[in-house]
């Protein structure tokens, strides 16, 4: 019984010995031009599902208006556009270097459109780990982030006067 112990607990040890030399060696590149590690975008998926919670039952507390949507586009050109994209716009060379590569939110496949707010408003507070999408929880007010969520939940048919807002 306890040679059997003593061999189960070496069979961990040397698991996390061989797990340490991997990654010490250079086995998992981070580099942002490396190929994707096996199965890692499905668990950080399931991560991110995980760390997002019920945030989805969150309902935008902002009237939706001119206002309101002008004031994301303002917001969102300063601190979002740079990864993301905007309207009819190229991506930019910083977007491009990244990886994961920014969802391009104004380009149809990439729209947040049909994603509950609260989940956009929580990534927009809270960022997403290891994928360059900082937390502006300590830099935006939570009035702010709620405005680029509601620009974000209508960009597929924002007014004129928020698609000018992304002309100035």
């Amino acid at each position: 019984m306890r040679a059997f112990f003593f061999g189960i607990l070496s069979a961990i040890l040397m698991i996390f010995v061989g797990g340490y030399l991997f990654v010490r060696s250079g086995g998992i590149s981070l580099a942002t031009t490396a190929a994707p590690l096996p199965f890692e975008e499905k668990v950080a998926r399931m991560a991110l599902h995980a760390s997002i919670g019920t945030a989805g039952s969150q309902h935008n507390p902002l009237t939706l208006n001119d206002d309101n949507l002008v004031a994301g586009a303002t917001i969102y050109k300063q601190h979002c556009a740079v990864c993301h994209g905007a309207p009819e716009q190229p991506p930019t060379a910083i977007s491009k270097g990244m990886f994961p590569p920014p969802p391009q939110l104004f380009e149809k496949e990439d729209m947040v459109t049909d994603d509950p707010e609260g989940v956009t408003y929580w990534k927009a507070t809270h960022g997403i780990r290891l994928s360059g999408m900082p937390g502006f929880q300590n830099s935006l007010s939570d009035t702010q982030r709620w405005q680029v969520t509601m620009l974000l939940a209508h960009a597929d048919k924002l007014p004129q006067s928020a698609q000018s807002a992304f002309a100035h």
